[in-house]
């Protein structure tokens, strides 16, 4: 049975407690840089997926703004679900992600090569006030 994406999100960082929860640090769906080209020295994507059953692949990917180029891409994740009322939680981290320039670029989510999710990441130039 082919499980629900519950949640996909993006932070700077996550960490696991020793009963197993997950601390999300730094949330975000923009990215705000003085220059451009800039490099993102560390980006998590957290995963969850749930009310499925059995092994999947999962694939994360970063699109720029025109949506067919991929940006920086994840490897293939095992989501495993011993039953349907079991969740799984992935982190991927991404380091050092070259954004070229400003626009709406795209996190998209795959399992077994099909686009579950496709959500906006925003990067802005900021302008520093003159003086």
């Amino acid at each position: 049975m082919i499980p629900d994406l519950q949640s996909s999100l993006i932070c700077d960082d996550v960490r696991q407690e020793r009963n197993g929860k997950f601390m999300l640090i730094g949330l975000f769906d923009a990215i705000h840089a003085e220059k451009l080209p800039m490099n993102f020295a560390k980006m998590c994507l957290v995963t969850r997926w749930c009310s499925g059953e059995g092994t999947f692949t999962q694939r994360s990917r970063i699109m720029h703004p025109d949506q067919k180029t991929v940006l920086a891409e994840g490897k293939d994740v095992q989501v495993s679900l011993p039953s349907p009322e079991a969740a799984a939680t992935s982190v991927e981290v991404f380091i050092n992600v070259a954004f070229p320039q400003a626009g709406t670029f795209w996190v998209e989510i795959l399992l077994e090569g099909d686009l579950k999710i496709r959500y906006p990441l925003r990067v802005n130039q900021i302008q520093r006030p003159q003086g």
